[in-house]
């Protein structure tokens, strides 16, 4: 039985949580909040995120992050991608030395544009061959109601990815492994930017052939960023890439998708903020993906537009009449 620490009691933590558990994990988790921890090891559901999924009895939480990590052999980390850096550097002490750590993360770093696996790398001082990275079309509502999904678990080190794999390889939950770390990791954070787009489309009433237009092209930037990057264009071809990307682009689940939503029906950023329960991590990290495109010279229009109108006050339909308005050119490029 593998014993695993879950770092954060939000949708997506909680989820994988109770797949972990599921899969026969003996199962940890940390919350910042004592009344949240309290009703998880109390009643074995938690309200505010995912109130109609009953936790396993073995699932037990903890404010003390020394109490939740103490002799496991992985530690998940599931906390908003903007945090980590100072989460980590208070949890640094307590990581396994041996063990996979892991990121269900999907976002870059604002100011130094590093992914999450960069983050933990620098900060938490793991080695490159025990950072596992987790990323798919995983809606963490869906994946409570136990419906049937996939996901990829990436790691230089094939072995440790295995590792992992075989600890949330749950009855509905199928993981492949793959060790193309920076592809998993690109095309997780990429599609939150893009689902802003789609949102933004259909806010203003624009239908699917709009929706799939805005898909098909975002796809090929993540891909342009991703072999620039050094990642294999394959994995933009799976689950990581265009699985994750149609989930969050189509599904009102999706809190980018609905955020965007709220953008093209008028909202102000702030407004649309104020108005959301939850993290949309493509609002932050557009700005620091767009970075990261042009530091390595990759044209990413889609995303470029999205950054304006998080933070340049541009309007989604001026953005729809800027990506009409481009110089045509050959679709493969």
């Amino acid at each position: 039985m593998t014993r695993v620490a879950v770092f954060g009691t939000g949708s997506w933590g909680t989820a994988f949580a109770a797949v972990l558990a599921d899969a026969g994990s003996q199962v940890r988790m940390w919350g910042r909040r004592a009344e949240l921890v309290a009703e998880i090891n109390q009643s074995h559901v938690n309200s505010g995120y995912l109130p109609d999924l009953t936790l396993p009895e073995s699932i037990w939480a903890t404010t003390d992050p020394r109490e939740a990590a103490e002799g496991v052999g992985v530690v998940v980390l599931a906390v908003p991608s903007q945090t980590l850096r100072v989460n980590l550097g208070q949890w640094t002490d307590f990581l396994p030395r041996q063990g996979a750590v892991v990121s269900l993360m999907k976002g870059v770093e604002l100011g130094t544009t590093k992914r999450m696996s960069e983050v933990i790398a620098e900060v938490g001082g793991v080695a490159p061959e025990r950072i596992v990275v987790v990323s798919g079309p995983n809606l963490a509502m869906e994946i409570a109601a136990k419906q049937p999904a996939a996901t990829v678990v990436a790691c230089i080190d094939e072995s440790m990815a295995e590792r992992v794999a075989l600890a949330c390889a749950a009855p509905y939950f199928r993981p492949y492994t793959n060790t193309d770390v920076v592809g998993t990791e690109l095309g997780g954070a990429v599609k939150n930017v893009i689902a802003l787009a789609v949102g933004m489309a259909e806010g203003m009433g624009m239908g699917d052939n709009t929706k799939a237009t805005l898909i098909t092209r975002g796809l090929a930037e993540t891909v342009r960023l991703g072999v620039a990057m050094g990642a294999d264009p394959a994995t933009f071809l799976g689950l990581a890439g265009v699985g994750d990307l149609i989930a969050t682009c189509m599904s009102p689940l999706s809190r980018n998708h609905t955020f965007g939503v709220k953008l093209g029906r008028g909202m102000t950023v702030q407004e649309a903020v104020a108005a959301s329960t939850q993290v949309a991590e493509g609002v932050k990290s557009c700005q620091s993906i767009l970075e990261l495109a042009r530091h390595h010279g990759i044209d990413v229009p889609i995303i470029e537009n999205v950054a304006a109108v998080v933070h340049e006050g541009r309007t989604p339909d001026r953005v729809a009449d800027m990506l009409l308005s481009r110089a045509r050119k050959a679709e493969t490029t």
